[in-house]
């Protein structure tokens, strides 16, 4: 169940170009592959969302792109330092009757996918891992297969054709997540997607992170989301 947690900083360094790994002990008892936590920025009216990347006995890990005013203040946050934010948010990926699994990340949309990768390999769920990055600078550690400057759509073919995979998870910016989605319709194959969106409020209140899906209905990604099922979205 949602809510506040004050936690502490046991590391906070830049592990790629402009991207930082972020770790918090914390209280928190459960955090599952797909949900976000939304961090308190001193000063700043609005919390800023963080997929997170792995949960392990309490620690939390998020990476960071270093954007705005939100992430250059956390980015200035030192080890021990207190840090205030709510969790866990959101939804989760299922992998239910799943017994392949290819995910694809582009940017900073890794750090899900490195969590449930995690969780895939701890079920025996065979997975293939594809991340896309603009540079070789930005690569972050864990990815089965880079893709660099170019599009990791262009990866997929090869991949669905060597794993044969019952679904497709992809986590990233909204044109990579439409193509993905687009790509499962036309081929028959299940994709689960979590969205990347500028919150608000992070807890479904304010409705600013609004989608609209097929079905005539508007969700919100904070609360609703983040993961949607990719031929649910109206694009």
């Amino acid at each position: 169940m949602k809510k506040n947690h004050i936690g502490k900083i046991e590391y906070n360094k830049e592990i790629a170009k402009d991207t930082y790994k972020l770790v918090i002990s914390s209280d928190v008892k459960e955090i599952k592959a797909g949900q976000f936590i939304s961090i308190y920025c001193e000063n700043k009216t609005l919390r800023r969302p963080f997929s997170v990347a792995d949960f392990k006995d309490g620690d939390i890990t998020v990476l960071y792109k270093l954007k705005g005013d939100g992430t250059h203040y956390i980015k200035n946050l030192n080890e021990n330092d207190k840090i205030d934010f709510l969790a866990p948010l959101g939804n989760t990926f299922n992998f239910e009757n799943v017994n392949s699994a290819l995910l694809i990340g582009a940017g900073i949309g890794i750090a899900p996918m490195l969590f449930l990768k995690k969780e895939l390999d701890k079920n025996g769920i065979k997975n293939h891992l594809i991340s896309g990055f603009k540079d070789a600078l930005e690569v972050v550690e864990g990815s089965n297969q880079v893709v660099i400057g170019g599009s990791v759509l262009d990866e997929i073919e090869n991949a669905v054709e060597k794993i044969k995979p019952d679904i497709i998870y992809s986590c990233g910016p909204s044109i990579v997540l439409k193509l993905v989605s687009e790509f499962g319709i036309k081929n028959n194959i299940k994709t689960q997607i979590a969205m990347e969106k500028v919150m608000a409020c992070g807890i479904g209140v304010c409705r600013g992170c609004i989608i609209e899906l097929k079905n005539g209905k508007n969700a919100s990604v904070c609360k609703d989301g983040p993961v949607f099922l990719g031929d649910a979205v109206q694009w």
